[in-house]
């Protein structure tokens, strides 16, 4: 089987190829990556000799480039967004331009050459703020409350309408705040992480209480390839890690493995919008033969201890 991963040189693109070449011989992946800030070919530096890979670099919004990639695969499965929550604030159109015009590019050249199944990666966010008590399914209201996530919301609503108007194969995935190693570091874990490692102010927003349901990196990765090869059509499945964890204990466990001091706590301005709770029920998924493996605080920690091994690796992305 061929497949097109694009975004596959973001944070869990890469780890998503890496995975799915140590575990289908037979399989050959096209990576295709506009390589902005996030994307970086040194997360893949260990498969790009691998004769079964291959780079692209290109924009899923470059329709011309999508039609000539999409005849020649039998899959596609779709990481390519932006995603920081923060930048969306600050340029909300180039979110919508590649989150919903970007995916409609894909779903149309998945029509066009009969791709046999297109994986359209989205986010818990969509679901809005969940109140205690319960969790997201699949069959909620979608309610996003910021740019990114209306931006999510929309390329979800463009697959559904290509599934029910042209019949054409897409799945919708909505996973949780995902953390291991290769993440960007503006994200949470890593941005904290490697504050901490330069004795810089952990900033943490409004009163450090709302909650995010975490999964760790390769948790997800297996459910996105579950979900790829045995997840029906036209259906949305839910991958969360039932982490619920507020943000204020992630930043006293990285205070603690770091060993830095907790007066480099800074609580900040709440950002605008800022969602109070995430919650995934995930028993769908969970019902095609998924289950995260890892055990969150000791995956946090690792995850930690990750970057304080490569430096190298997130000062090159700080640096650019």
């Amino acid at each position: 089987m061929k497949l097109l991963v694009t975004g596959g040189a973001g944070f869990i693109g890469s780890n998503f190829i890496r995975h799915m070449l140590g575990k289908y011989p037979g399989y050959e992946i096209v990576n295709l990556d506009k390589l902005t800030y996030a994307g970086n070919l040194e997360n893949l530096r260990d498969v790009e000799n691998d004769p079964r890979y291959e780079f692209v670099q290109g924009d899923i919004c470059d329709a011309g480039l999508i039609d000539d990639l999409a005849r020649r695969v039998d899959g596609i499965i779709n990481f390519a967004a932006e995603s920081h929550v923060d930048r969306s604030i600050e340029d909300p159109q180039s979110f919508v331009i590649t989150d919903v015009l970007g995916t409609q590019n894909i779903l149309e050249a998945v029509k066009k050459h009969g791709v046999g199944r297109f994986l359209h990666i989205s986010t818990d966010e969509v679901y809005g703020s969940i109140p205690v008590g319960r969790s997201s399914v699949e069959t909620d209201p979608i309610e996003p409350n910021s740019p990114y996530s209306a931006s999510k919301a929309g390329g979800d609503m463009i697959c559904r309408a290509y599934y029910h108007t042209y019949g054409t194969p897409v799945i919708v995935t909505r996973s949780s705040n995902n953390f291991g190693p290769y993440q960007y570091p503006e994200k949470l874990i890593p941005r904290l992480t490697t504050n901490a490692i330069d004795g810089k102010p952990l900033p943490v927003y409004g009163d450090g209480l709302n909650v995010r349901d975490w999964i760790y990196v390769m948790d997800n990765c297996e459910g996105l390839d579950v979900v790829f090869h045995k997840g029906d059509a036209g259906e949305v499945y839910n991958i969360g890690g039932g982490n619920e964890v507020a943000n204020i204990d992630i930043v006293r466990q990285i205070v603690a493995d770091t060993g830095v001091s907790d007066s480099l706590i800074t609580y900040v301005e709440d950002r605008l919008g800022h969602d109070r709770r995430y919650s995934l029920d995930s028993n769908k998924a969970r019902a095609l033969g998924w289950t995260p493996r890892h055990d969150f605080a000791s995956a946090l920690s690792e995850t930690i201890h990750w970057y304080k091994d490569n430096e190298a690796w997130w000062r090159s992305c700080l640096s650019k």
